[in-house]
């Protein structure tokens, strides 16, 4: 599935960890980073995690808010956020739903039915502003970052 950058994002709504339902429809009118990971608790996702925990007041500055996905149970979820001392959500998407919309389950990790490490950033009228494909979990953080604060100069600048 490709998206389109300035189309509306796709509808998604989950759990998250603590029980909250969290939905695109909800977050309107902010900036959303939808991130993908494969797997909790394995050494390149909680870099990643703790990349985007470090950058959350930024992003949250910027009127962003982080949302992690992947294919584990809540219960895996809790325990990773608990471990990694993560305060931003981490959806359960355990029937796949939101990574076939996002079309993230290809290549060798849709094999196994695990999501790509791929993100998203969707501006606050639910349109995709960027994607990213194979990232770095070491610097993904600070690329969202960056994006976000041009996206927001650039939407500042068009008022």
């Amino acid at each position: 599935m490709s998206l389109e950058i300035g189309k509306p994002a796709p509808e998604f709504m989950g759990v998250d960890d603590t029980g909250k339902n969290i939905s695109l429809t909800g977050l309107s009118g902010k900036w959303v980073i939808l991130y993908f990971y494969p797997k909790d608790n394995t050494p390149g996702c909680s870099i990643e995690a703790a990349k985007f925990e470090q950058l959350l007041p930024e992003f949250t500055a910027l009127g962003a808010e982080v949302i992690g996905v992947s294919t584990d149970s809540s219960a895996s979820h809790a325990n990773f956020r608990e471990k990694c001392n993560l305060s931003f959500p981490l959806l359960a998407d355990t029937d796949k739903r939101i990574a076939k919309a996002y079309g993230v389950l290809g290549g060798l990790m849709g094999m196994f039915g695990i999501a790509a490490r791929e993100s998203f950033l969707i501006d606050p009228s639910g349109n995709l502003a960027q994607h990213w494909k194979m990232v770095n979990p070491m610097t993904h953080a600070l690329e969202v970052k960056q994006a976000l604060e041009k996206q927001t100069t650039l939407l500042t600048n068009t008022k």
